[in-house]
Formats: structure tokens, C-alpha cells, sequence
């Protein structure tokens, strides 16, 4: 069962365990420059307001109602990534317009995959924020029209059919998980605050995520054994994005500020992070995802300008988290 609480996903399963339980939510961040060079994660700047689908059945698409799920609004300027909460284990695949983001590949088949993996296993990986283009970089989740050309599905595919995010989540079989411990603690990223006609024929709604900036961050290997996951059991959501004036118009309500540019963001002293995990192992990049080309870079050839504040920055405050901890260890800080 997947329910909507305080604009977070809480994923829950009783019928396989009184503790398999996941939290999903969205966080908005600014768009790190898309130059090539290679940012640490940017700050959360708190969650993006989301509502069920079916509370505005009359106002949206007819294609949202037949997938159902959920719906979020953003900026052309902002970028998204998401947070995985709770200490049962969990196997999570996540695509974008129905492409892998750890693979690059088709929505597919059901189940699991291991070559390659195409999911990831929460708790131990505690946040995605883009397409795994290579070992220990991700490409940054941005917002772009579906239809512009720019969003990785339009790119693999030519189609600009689906857009927005799918997730499904299978759980750790009970006897696996009563054989072992939970074998690792979610760190929470610090997060800094910050009407019209509809024509219910859906153009220009479907918003889709984009190839951004490069980013250092590891998706890491699958620590458990296949057949520990269970896969008769899963939940799985559709999160439709909508651009900022759809949003108003479907629900009434303002959508969150435009965020900061990344000179903003350096200008006012919040510190970027770097995360490492001891003892895991990343999963080398998707040779798809790799030849995706950047929205900076498809700009350019299509003689666009889709991201006019794209200024290089120099990264000066890096917080590390969890370098040369043990599993489990609390990290100390300054008193």
C-alpha cells in the first residue's frame, strides 16, 4: 500500500512484515551548472507540495487518470531529487518517462535484474538525484517540456509519451530479513528552507526530466542476494510533473519559489555535500545514459538557450559525510 502523508510516499507492507515500511519524498534543489565540471550534492530546499491525482480527476490529462498516482509542480530552473527513508530494506527501481535511471533501458519486464542491476537497495543507497551516466557520477534530474526534445526518454526513444517519474519498490523477504540485521542507517541530507482555461487534452502539461550537470554521486551495488528480495510483493506510483502556471491552474494553489541559482547558492554560504558509504561498492555507469546529451549541449545545437543562468561556480564549503565510518557508527561533529 502506498499512501500520501505530509507530501512524502510512505510505502508500506504488513503482509510481509510488521516493518516493511519505506519513505519517498521529493526534494527541490537548485539546478547545478551543466559545464562539464563535477559538482558535490547541493543542499534539499525542502519537499515539493504534491496531491493525488484523482482530487482534480476534472482539471488534469486523461492519461494521468489512467496511471493514477500522484502529481508534483516545477521550475524550468529547479531540479529534483528523492529521498529514501527506513531501515527495512528495500529494492527500488526508479525511471524517468519509463527509462531506467540506473540503466538506461526500458521500463521492461517485471521483477528484479542483476546484469546489470537495475535498481537500487535502500537503505543503504539513501538518495538518488539523476541518470547514472558513470561510475560515481549521475547526471542531474532537471525539468524540461515533454515535447522540446531534451528529457532522456525523447532522446532514447523519439517519443514524448510518458514524462514525469515511475517508482516501484519490492520488499526484503521476512526470513531474509529475520536472518540478518538491518545493515545500515539513512543519513538525512541537510535540507534549507526555502486560474485559467483548461484544455483537458493534456498538451503542454507533461513535464520531463532532462540530463543536467554532472554530479559526484555512487550508486552502489546491490549488498544482498537476489533472491532475498521478494518479488510476489510491491508497490509501484506514477509521479506526473507539472510545470509551475499548470499547477496553479489544476489545483488553485501557488506553486513553492523559484529556487536559487547555483550562484545564488554559493553566494549565500550553504554548503554542498559529499557522501561516502565503507565498504560499498559502485556500480559502473550505463553506456546508454552516458550518450545522453546534456540540456546545455542540446541547446547548443538546436541554437536554444534553455538554461540562461548556467555560470560556472567554484565549490568553496564541502560538508563530508560519513568518511571513514563504520556501518552504523554516529558521527561526532563539533560540540
Amino acid at each position: 500500500m502506498i499512501e500520501l502523508r505530509h507530501d512524502r510516499l510512505v510505502i508500506s507492507l504488513p503482509e510481509v512484515h510488521n516493518r516493511a515500511e519505506m519513505r519517498i519524498d521529493f526534494q527541490r534543489t537548485l539546478r547545478i551548472p551543466d559545464d562539464d565540471r563535477e559538482y558535490p550534492l547541493p543542499a534539499g530546499l525542502g519537499r515539493f507540495p504534491i496531491c493525488h491525482v484523482d482530487d482534480f480527476a476534472t482539471r488534469v490529462p486523461r492519461q494521468w487518470i489512467e496511471h493514477g498516482g500522484v502529481m508534483l509542480p516545477m521550475y524550468q530552473s529547479e531540479a529534483l531529487w528523492l529521498n529514501f527513508g527506513g531501515d527495512y530494506p528495500f529494492a527500488v527501481k526508479v525511471a524517468a518517462g519509463k527509462i531506467n535511471a540506473v540503466t538506461g533501458e526500458g521500463w521492461g519486464g517485471d521483477g528484479l535484474h542483476r546484469d546489470p542491476q537495475d535498481y537500487m537497495a535502500v537503505p543503504e543507497q539513501p538518495w538518488l538525484d539523476g541518470y547514472c551516466v558513470e561510475k560515481g557520477i549521475i547526471r542531474q534530474f532537471v525539468a524540461m517540456p515533454l515535447g522540446s526534445g531534451y528529457s532522456a526518454e525523447e532522446q532514447i526513444t523519439g517519443e514524448a509519451e510518458y514524462g514525469g517519474l515511475q517508482i516501484e519498490v519490492f520488499p526484503m523477504k521476512r526470513e531474509a530479513y529475520e536472518r540478518m540485521r538491518s545493515r545500515s542507517a539513512v543519513l538525512a541530507r541537510s535540507v534549507f528552507a526555502a486560474d485559467m482555461a483548461l484544455h483537458v487534452s493534456g498538451a503542454g502539461y507533461d513535464m520531463g526530466l532532462a540530463p543536467g550537470g554532472r554530479m559526484r554521486q555512487e550508486i552502489y551495488d546491490d549488498p544482498y542476494r537476489l533472491e532475498d528480495w521478494d518479488t510476489r510483493h510491491r508497490a509501484r506510483c506514477f509521479v506526473h510533473i507539472a510545470n509551475s502556471m499548470t499547477w496553479r491552474a489544476i489545483t488553485g494553489g501557488a506553486p513553492p519559489t523559484v529556487p536559487p541559482t547555483a550562484k545564488e547558492y554559493q553566494s549565500a554560504g550553504i554548503p554542498w555535500f559529499d557522501y561516502y558509504s565503507e565498504g560499498s561498492k559502485a556500480l559502473d555507469g550505463s553506456g546508454i545514459l552516458e550518450k545522453l546529451k546534456s540540456v546545455a549541449h542540446l541547446g547548443k545545437e538546436k541554437g536554444d538557450v534553455p538554461l540562461p543562468d548556467n555560470e560556472s561556480v567554484e565549490v568553496d564549503e564541502v560538508v563530508v559525510l560519513r568518511k571513514g565510518l563504520k556501518k552504523g557508527q554516529v558521527r561526532e561533529g563539533v560540540f
